[in-house]
């Protein structure tokens, strides 16, 4: 006669680690409780959650009314790597809505994640960077990761991160640089996004070119460029195989060309070649 046996081996499609959500108003707080818990898999389950609800903005302006920012922030220090992981993600999820990165600005949360700049899991430095991209996007948000003195350690990085993150990197230098380039032009920023424009990687040698704009704004910038003899790279391309990267291109050379120090050979035969071919036309 055959006995019936309980497996000990959960459901294949039982997480350990997704949290039962609370019905109502009461959802956010008991997992912001669970956020300071002393047990692992607790604080697991509470973010795996949180990162499903922070896909809404309401349920956003409602976590950082509780007070989520300030357990999150003391999350980005565990030392579980799973922790800090969707720790990030829950913040850069939390940075796709305004009402998160206004949070982010009122809590100094660009300060709690600069010290995870050179953490070990590189999924908690994309995320992290993610955060970053998208608060970039707000004017104000750009001004915090200036006034954060975070701009050299971004430099530094786009030098030493995996491509991904590098392409990360230069859509939030090329915002940051549209509000105050000083700090990237004083950190040697010319002479590396010059590098990345010789990339065989198109995205990034699109964003490299976007950010060689805003740092063609100020009149050192214009003098770097010239300095690092940027100014031939960018008339080749101009005959770039991606639209994207001719129309940069053409952008960083009209930059350079325009007020500040005009009549350099280089530019002006830059410009002449741009009249002749036709500005590119980014679609």
């Amino acid at each position: 006669m055959a006995h019936a046996q309980i497996s000990k081996y959960l459901p294949p499609d039982i997480n350990p680690t997704q949290a039962a959500i609370a019905y109502g108003c009461r959802a956010l707080p008991k997992l912001n409780e669970e956020l300071q818990s002393e047990d692992l898999l607790t604080r697991q389950k509470a973010l795996m959650a949180l990162c499903d609800l922070m896909h809404d903005p309401e349920h956003v302006y409602t976590a950082i009314r509780i007070g989520c920012l300030e357990s999150l922030k003391a999350l980005l220090k565990d030392t579980n790597d799973l922790v800090r992981i969707k720790t990030t993600e829950v913040l850069y999820v939390m940075a796709t809505h305004n009402v998160g990165r206004d949070g982010f600005l009122e809590h100094d949360v660009i300060h709690a994640l600069s010290f995870l700049l050179s953490d070990p899991q590189s999924a908690c430095r994309e995320n992290l960077h993610l955060a970053f991209k998208h608060l970039a996007q707000l004017p104000a948000g750009a001004k915090g990761i200036v006034n954060s003195s975070l701009i050299p350690s971004l430099v530094w990085k786009l030098q030493r991160e995996e491509e991904g993150i590098q392409e990360l990197l230069l859509d939030t230098l090329a915002a940051c640089l549209m509000e105050d380039a000083t700090e990237a032009l004083a950190s040697r920023a010319v002479p590396f996004l010059k590098e990345k424009l010789l990339s065989a990687n198109s995205n990034i040698r699109s964003k490299a070119t976007q950010a060689l704009i805003a740092v063609s704004i100020p009149l050192e910038g214009k003098n770097q460029m010239w300095q690092h003899d940027v100014i031939p790279i960018l008339v080749h391309l101009l005959k770039d195989k991606e639209e994207e990267v001719q129309a940069n291109a053409a952008g960083a050379l009209m930059e350079v060309r325009g007020p500040g120090r005009g009549g350099h050979p280089s530019a002006a035969g830059a410009t002449a070649v741009i009249l002749e071919q036709g500005a590119p036309q980014c679609h």
